[in-house]
């Protein structure tokens, strides 16, 4: 039996500001329980809310990076429903008028082929708190300080047909988020999470009822939790039952889905206008003085850096992946001048380190300055390659600048003819029978001959001297 899968995903992104989106409350990751709420925040009585003005511009550059329909009038509504951790026991959201309005797109590339996936919209919306089941036996607590965080709530079309590309387009949006400087995409701290809408049906009959996956922070367990509910469905339908219109948890120790609360429709909230707000209102002016200050874009960029830099795609790509290794590889660019040897380090050494120690680049203990001072020395000749990474190792630990290092530890390259053609006479007559084997047409004793010169010169002689006057002096 053929299914097609059906998927749509709601995105929340915790927009970068300092403050709540209605109260002057911080919004600190890691601070102790109910210290960040005030009054506002614990749905007192007579207290009105106040619009954060930092979070417009936020919204409108994520829908001029979509290609979106930018809302000029957006208004606040209340949407009403009991949650523990949602004190006011509703949540001030938009509706009808979101501030981000149809006509979205993103495009993704999944298998060597690019699709595009359609954005319904993105509105403006408070986070409730936290409710914490494992703190208290038997009991619930409730943590209010996430209450009233800003989000910026990203709603794509049912465009998506596999979990691959679902998490693909998730991919992108953190990115996109990332590069705009409005969401700093910390999924382990709840900055970025990600609903996923699943649904399966015949091909050419209606969707199917779709389960709403609710929360998943990191893009595996997207996938993990499709994968199983696309399954679960199937075998629902396969076995003649019917599939429930929910909200499904994703346990990703067990890699099942399962029942929250039923999925309630949009009457069900009784959504109204907020009385407490005024609409937003949008000129053309605010847009393009937005527009004006729109970073350069990822997919921008990686034709950039083909076009300007002679990368190649995946080098582009793995360049441009955040935008803070992107910035990383051009300020060392700038220091060098020198695209691809500037990539091969940033691609290679440094990220094997990030890699090996779990570090995000932006903790890196080698500068970027440190770097590009590390490949000057290479590229004028003052340390081979091999070296390089002996000091690149150095100034991972702490220990200094490169010039400081290859001064301190004796590293810098010999590039003495005379003495490199000293150190090969000495390993020719201390080697005649593989000498004689050489000239016997046992050319791979050529590799021998160098490695006893480098080892001789303790790894500093210059590697093309050494080829070239072991060449001269074997064909004499």
């Amino acid at each position: 039996m053929t299914w097609e899968v059906v998927i749509g995903l709601e995105i929340h992104a915790q927009l970068t500001t300092k403050t709540k989106i209605f109260s002057g409350s911080s919004i600190a990751y890691g601070a102790e329980p109910n210290t960040q709420a005030n009054l506002l925040d614990l749905g007192m009585p007579g207290q009105l809310p106040v619009l954060n003005k930092a979070v417009i511009p936020k919204a409108i550059r994520l829908g001029l990076a979509l290609s979106a329909e930018i809302g000029k009038r957006s208004v606040f509504d209340r949407k009403n429903y009991f949650y523990p951790d949602l004190p006011k026991g509703y949540q001030t959201s938009q509706f009808s008028y979101p501030i981000v309005d149809k006509g979205g797109f993103l495009d993704i590339e999944v298998d060597g082929e690019t699709k595009r996936i359609g954005v319904t919209r993105a509105h403006l919306e408070e986070d409730a708190g936290k409710s914490i089941h494992d703190a208290f036996p038997g009991q619930t607590g409730v943590d209010l300080n996430r209450a009233g965080t800003p989000l910026l709530e990203i709603v794509s079309e049912p465009d998506m047909r596999s979990a691959q590309e679902a998490v693909a387009y998730a991919k992108k949006m953190h990115e996109l988020v990332q590069y705009l400087g409005i969401c700093d995409g910390n999924m382990q701290e709840g900055s970025f999470r990600v609903d996923s809408n699943v649904s399966i049906h015949k091909p050419g009959t209606p969707f199917g009822t779709r389960a709403e996956l609710k929360n998943i922070n990191s893009f595996k367990f997207i996938e993990q939790a499709i994968e199983y509910e696309i399954q679960r469905q199937i075998d629902i339908l396969e076995s003649g039952g019917q599939v429930v219109q929910e909200t499904r948890l994703y346990d990703a120790d067990k890699n099942e889905t399962r029942s929250m609360r039923e999925k309630e429709e949009a009457n069900d909230y009784r959504y109204f206008p907020c009385p407490d707000l005024l609409p937003v209102v949008i000129t053309d002016e605010d847009i393009e003085a937005i527009r004006a200050d729109m970073p350069e874009l990822p997919e921008a960029k990686r034709q950039r850096y083909v076009a300007d830099f002679g990368l190649s795609d995946y080098d582009a790509a793995f360049l441009t992946g955040s935008r803070a290794m992107a910035e990383y590889f051009e300020a060392v660019l700038a220091e060098t001048n020198e695209p691809k040897v500037s990539a091969n380090w940033v691609m290679g050494e440094l990220s094997k380190a990030l890699n090996q120690n779990d570090m995000d680049i932006a903790d890196s203990p080698v500068s970027a300055a440190q770097l590009a001072g590390l490949i000057a020395r290479i590229q004028d000749q003052t340390i081979s390659g091999k070296i390089a990474k002996q000091v690149f190792d150095a100034i991972w630990a702490g220990e200094g600048d490169a010039d400081a290092i290859i001064e301190q530890k004796g590293l810098k390259q010999i590039t003495d003819s005379s003495a490199i053609e000293a150190m090969v006479d000495d390993v020719l007559a201390n080697n005649p029978s593989q000498v004689e084997a050489y000239k016997g047409g046992q050319e791979k004793m050529f590799g021998f001959f160098v490695g006893q010169v480098m080892k001789a010169s303790q790894g500093q002689a210059n590697p093309a001297q050494v080829n070239q006057i072991l060449k001269e002096k074997l064909q004499s």
